[in-house]
């Protein structure tokens, strides 16, 4: 010490090693929670849009009328480490034509909509079982008996060029079914 001068007065100009830590960590806090943000805020107002795939399932020749059908394809919403999981399918039902001539099917996703099995097609019965909790569907796929809350979960389907398509479904659940009951695309 020199005079009445700390040795480590640097003449006022010049941060601390202290002061410029704690400088840094509150720049670099700010830069943090700026970035985990950005997709917290996105999730709450839903600014992402899925994007809409349609798969061809077939000819529409290729389902007889109130005859139900498994289709499966390789789900175009597939993630590189989903396997043999994104090989996916849907259960179709022609019910014929209305009264414009138009055809008309039922598209079931495979889900059980208790806790997501894979539902089995039984034509004898006219029966959707499911093996995991003994969850039944009627031909229609509304809930006949077991633990599933509501019926199956419906796809959203059109045909276009005389093949079939089918929305790529997501895993469904109760908050984001794939179509609503009223027959819109679900969220």
């Amino acid at each position: 010490m020199t005079g009445n001068k700390p040795d480590n007065d640097h003449g006022g100009n010049r941060l601390g090693r202290r002061t410029f830590i704690q400088w840094l960590t509150y720049g670099l806090s700010a830069v943090a929670a700026g970035a985990l943000s950005v997709p917290l805020i996105a999730y709450f107002f839903g600014v992402r849009k899925r994007e809409v795939h349609w798969v061809s399932v077939g000819e529409v020749n290729q389902f007889p009328v109130n005859e139900t059908r498994l289709k499966t394809f390789d789900n175009p919403l597939r993630q590189p480490w989903d396997g043999m999981t994104a090989l996916t399918g849907v259960y179709v039902r022609n019910k014929g034509e209305d009264a414009q001539g138009k055809s008309q099917f039922l598209v079931f996703a495979v889900n059980c909509a208790h806790l997501g099995c894979p539902v089995s097609w039984f034509p004898q019965s006219g029966l959707f079982m499911c093996p995991c909790h003994g969850g039944v569907y009627y031909a229609n796929g509304d809930r006949a008996s077991g633990p599933p809350p509501r019926g199956l979960f419906r796809c959203d389907s059109r045909v276009k060029d005389g093949r079939l398509e089918v929305q790529a479904p997501h895993y469904p659940t109760l908050q984001d079914t794939l179509v609503k009951d009223d027959g819109e695309p679900g969220a």
